[in-house]
């Protein structure tokens, strides 16, 4: 009797996470751990390309409590730092995490995500996860008794229903619960688009600098320019829309091109270097579901939110989204009178991240806010609460909060002591998150 006779295959499990990025990939080992019955589809298979290659050294404890450390080590290229470059400053001003209040967590890791991705996976297969690779969520269904039920299509055409009691959204930007809920909103105070490629030769720093992320600001936004171990870099351009609208007919490849030869410093970096990977393009960075959990389901990392990639926030945020996903979960499976505040703290922990994050992305390109980054000082410690910042400790790790609200309050008054170049830059960002027709953001050959 074939396939299609029988039917789909029918299985159950405890919890079924969909999408084995960093977010599936540190969820489901967790709750292996503490003997929960895991599953996870991932619709893709391992290793495969993605971007997002800076780590925070916020990830870094988390690594060793998943058991990943060395390996990770291993394919990591040091990163002590981040390196900001101005075309209106004859100075770059570079960060040195070992600066930050928490002084425990003086560096990171760039890595390539097809490797740092496929250490995360194979790790929750050793841990007892169920993994599913080439397998593809369709349809979702919440029963009256609780449970999820979930429709799934292997590559081979096969199709499985998993009956679970905990559904968790690790899908990243394919956000497979916001979009069937149809919560998933455009953030109205951001709107950015990305453009990114691999070169080969690019020049680095020299010495321990040579692994430091470098922000090049430029005129429609801002470069990345990330080493790898492999003697390889990731460079992106983060633009708004109305730019990405411009392109008039030049291939994505030549759009970028002429973008870096505008960027004076990232230029001459790149002068000896050629592309080593396609060019690709993607479009709004910016969105977020309108709730990120429901009784028996959780949406971690992309799959709930995203804002923008200047501070290399997304992977720790899917990362510790993970964490506390797991002990949420275990709490609501084993303790279900528990379970409504357990959710409430999943819920607070989900929002507080993105939040901390996004004051800074929100203002990162307003002249005002770029003097700070570029002549940084220290008074009432507010250097080393940004560094903090820009490291991932934003859970409560360090005291950081006074310091931080210091930041904020003598950024408002360099606006009020500088009214036209505020309001400048406020009539400019409005016209900047101006939303275009997604068509033209497509990549086309």
């Amino acid at each position: 009797m074939n396939n299609d006779q029988q039917g789909p295959e029918r299985l159950a499990c405890d919890v079924l996470v969909i999408g084995g990025g960093p977010a599936g990939s540190t969820v489901s080992p967790l709750l292996a751990e503490k003997g929960h019955r895991v599953v996870l589809l991932e619709k893709a298979h391992h290793p495969r390309f993605h971007i997002g290659e800076s780590l925070l050294p916020a990830n870094l404890p988390l690594l060793e409590r998943l058991g990943v450390a060395d390996a990770v080590r291993a394919i990591g290229q040091y990163k002590p730092g981040a390196e900001f470059v101005s075309p209106h400053h004859a100075h770059t001003q570079t960060f040195e995490f070992a600066d930050a209040w928490d002084k425990s967590m003086p560096f990171a890791y760039q890595v390539k995500r097809a490797e740092f991705d496929e250490i995360l996976i194979r790790n929750a297969q050793r841990k007892g996860v169920d993994v599913h690779e080439g397998c593809k969520a369709r349809s979702v269904e919440f029963l009256p008794d609780g449970g999820v039920r979930v429709h799934a299509e292997h590559d081979d055409g096969r199709t499985t229903v998993w009956d679970a009691k905990f559904l968790v959204d690790a899908s990243g930007r394919d956000t497979f619960l916001a979009s069937r809920f149809k919560i998933k909103e455009r953030n109205p105070r951001h709107n950015s688009a990305a453009v990114f490629v691999h070169f080969a030769n690019a020049r680095r720093n020299e010495g321990e600098a040579a692994g430091n992320i470098t922000i090049f600001w430029f005129d429609h936004g801002w470069f990345w320019f990330i080493p790898l171990s492999d003697g390889t870099t990731s460079v992106g351009m983060v633009t708004w829309p109305y730019h990405m609208k411009t392109r008039a007919g030049r291939t994505v490849e030549q759009f970028l091109m002429d973008n870096i030869a505008t960027c004076v410093g990232l230029a001459e970096r790149l002068k000896d270097a050629h592309l080593v990977t396609p060019v690709e393009a993607t479009g709004n960075f910016s969105y977020a579901a309108q709730r990120n959990h429901g009784n028996n389901y959780l949406m971690l990392g992309d799959a709930y939110t995203f804002i923008d990639p200047v501070f290399s926030s997304g992977v720790w945020l899917a990362m510790s989204g993970g964490e506390i996903g797991a002990q949420t979960i275990d709490t609501c499976l084993r303790h279900p009178e528990q379970a409504r505040a357990a959710l409430q703290r999943f819920d607070r922990q989900s929002r507080h991240g993105p939040k901390a994050f996004s004051w800074f992305i929100y203002r990162v390109t307003n002249p005002i806010m770029r003097d700070f980054f570029m002549g940084p000082r220290n008074i009432f410690r507010v250097k080393e609460a940004l560094l903090s910042t820009l490291a991932g400790d934003v859970y409560g790790g360090a005291p950081i909060g006074r310091s931080l609200l210091a930041f904020k309050a003598l950024y408002f008054a360099a606006n009020i002591t500088q009214p036209r170049r505020a309001f400048a830059a406020w009539r400019n960002r409005r016209a900047n998150i101006r939303s275009v027709d997604d068509a033209a953001l497509a990549q086309t050959p």
